[in-house]
């Protein structure tokens, strides 16, 4: 086993991640929650956070609710992307805090559905083992 694996990666430095393989989420510390997540407004309407009807309001009304409530934290207007909010820790606003796992796994976001596929160093992940 390399000294990579045992210490775990920097989250800042794609270059200390390691190839992704399914059995590693089972002995990380969820270091991938600690990145900051950008949601679609049906990413938003998925975890229940924004009504279907809302689809049709300006986004930058719904977002405006969303930072109100505390969750979300940033809105680009330009792209359309809203950044979820994360905990002082870092921690994805979703994490549970003891047992590390998505409160809200089955209703996530497409970012989360398709990391490590998209992200800072596509088919990597930053692994820090538990």
């Amino acid at each position: 086993m390399n000294n990579r694996l045992i210490v775990g990666a920097d989250l800042d430095r794609t270059d200390t991640w390691i190839r992704y393989e399914k059995t590693l989420c089972h002995a990380c510390v969820s270091s991938c929650c600690t990145m900051p997540v950008e949601v679609r407004i049906a990413d938003l309407i998925r975890l229940e956070l924004v009504a279907e009807f809302e689809r049709g309001e300006p986004p930058k009304q719904v977002a405006k609710r969303l930072m109100k409530e505390g969750v979300v934290e940033r809105f680009n207007q330009k792209q359309g992307i809203f950044t979820l909010t994360r905990l002082a820790n870092n921690d994805c606003y979703f994490l549970d805090r003891k047992t590390r796992l998505c409160t809200v796994y089955d209703k996530r976001p497409e970012t989360c559905r398709n990391h490590p596929k998209i992200g800072p160093r596509p088919g990597y992940c930053a692994f820090k083992p538990i």
